[in-house]
């Protein structure tokens, strides 16, 4: 088990539903005071949140973190667009797989590390409704087989 998961904030179920997952990259997420308060106490919503490039800089956007309640003025807006620290060669990277190929990024998991918020970004392809429907049929039918060899075992 990966050892994020144990610190794990947030996360994008359906993320794993709509898209095809071809890679990943960890980078570190800017915040301010609050936010970070507020990631802490597990208040993201990453469900319509992507990843862009602009101008050689990776931005995290319609990532929602709900308002420190102590935070008073010194509160952002909820929905801003926030920095993702990235080294360069990896957002060069990202941006050539990026170019032209139907591919987006997603932020897959929120999660602290070493005190740090980082995120999870997915490198991802979208998925068609028959893709959707044959994931769920292969996971039915793994189920099914489980189910089976269970009942086998205990015989």
């Amino acid at each position: 088990m990966p050892k994020h998961d144990e610190n794990l904030l947030a996360q994008n179920k359906k993320a794993r539903h709509d898209y095809s997952i071809v890679d990943t990259v960890e980078a570190g997420i800017v915040l301010t005071g609050t936010e970070i308060k507020s990631v802490r106490a597990a208040r993201i919503q990453l469900k319509d949140g992507y990843a862009q490039i602009k101008n050689g800089e990776a931005w995290l956007v319609n990532v929602h973190i709900a308002p420190f309640e102590q935070g008073n003025i010194w509160n952002q807006e909820p929905e801003r667009t926030r920095k993702l620290l990235l080294k360069k060669r990896e957002i060069a990277k990202l941006e050539n797989e990026l170019k032209g190929t139907g591919m987006t990024l997603i932020p897959l998991k929120v999660y602290l590390k070493n005190g740090f918020a980082k995120v999870l970004i997915g490198l991802a392809k979208g998925k068609h409704d028959y893709d959707k429907r044959e994931s769920i049929k292969r996971r039915d039918q793994d189920r099914d087989i489980k189910r089976v060899m269970k009942s086998m075992n205990q015989r």
